[in-house]
């Protein structure tokens, strides 16, 4: 086993929720042995056609994970292991943390080709499927930034990826849209933490409106420009918003959840041209957080 390979603790929790080889074609080659060459890859953000030959075909590992990313496998594994663990009861549901990074992206991740607009008569592709690839112009240039909801054990329960430049408040009611746990013994998924953090990036009404109409608890600070116009309009401004600062001092989990993803150089970087195939990059990179813990 080398270095950064999955563990047998880790595949013996990683395996029984990967695809099967039923109905016709070909076999899938050795599933554990072609995640630990997208593994290697995530880590080091070497190209796909250096991987080492210990990993077999660079283009079965490229292949896989596209193929993976398309279709929401990595997706349906990562919501797997997640019900796993909040089954084990190692999910802190009392408190979710919100924040976003920026992801500088390279050179090679420009000029992926237009595709046609989409027309009401096909199905909707999945949102993680951009017609603007999430790529946008910010101070840091060309980049993407990842939106990520955080449980108390510093590991993530859902994130959104946008253009680079797109603010952080409008994201959050998408961003926990995303929590979707479900439940092995059947039942609506989990849905909703007990309290929610965030920076005062992400005050507005409408963000508090949709936490109290969900019955969200939430410690957000109010901008003084906020607090300056509600005091402005008297009573029409309605009562004061509550703080704790307690609570607040464990918004850096987020924070720490962010690093641990991006300690992930294809995460740190994004190499994609496609925004499908970056977000299975940061699925794989959330579902190996997981399996470590």
């Amino acid at each position: 086993m080398g270095r950064g390979d999955l563990t047998d603790s880790e595949w013996a929790r990683l395996e029984p929720h990967l695809p099967r080889n039923v109905g016709r074609g070909g076999r899938w080659k050795d599933h554990r042995l072609v995640i630990n060459g997208i593994l290697f890859r995530q880590r080091t953000g070497t190209p796909w056609r250096d991987l080492p030959a210990r990993f077999g075909s660079w283009q079965t590992c490229y292949d896989r994970h596209r193929r993976w990313s398309a279709d929401g496998t990595w997706e349906r594994v990562l919501r797997a292991v997640q019900a796993d663990a909040d089954h084990e009861g190692r999910i802190d549901w009392s408190l979710v943390s919100v924040d976003s990074t920026v992801c500088r992206a390279h050179q090679n991740a420009a000029g992926a080709r237009r595709r046609p607009p989409r027309t009401s008569g096909k199905r909707t592709r999945p949102a993680w499927h951009r017609d603007d690839e999430a790529l946008g112009r910010s101070r840091g240039g060309f980049t993407s930034k990842i939106h990520v909801a955080s449980e108390g054990g510093r590991r993530p329960l859902a994130f959104v990826i946008t253009p680079g430049q797109w603010g952080d408040a409008p994201q959050m009611i998408e961003l926990l849209g995303q929590i979707r746990v479900p439940r092995p013994s059947g039942g609506h998924p989990r849905t909703r933490p007990d309290h929610l953090c965030a920076d005062r990036a992400y005050s507005s009404r409408r963000n508090r409106r949709y936490l109290r109409r969900r019955q969200i608890k939430h410690t957000i600070p109010e901008p003084a420009n906020q607090r300056a116009n509600r005091q402005h309009r008297g009573s029409a401004g309605g009562r004061p918003t509550g703080f704790d600062r307690q609570i607040y001092r464990r918004r850096n989990e987020a924070e720490r959840t962010i690093n641990g993803l991006k300690g992930f150089r294809a995460v740190a970087t994004r190499f994609e041209k496609r925004a499908y195939v970056f977000h299975g990059t940061v699925t794989v990179a959330a579902l190996r957080l997981w399996l470590r813990s």
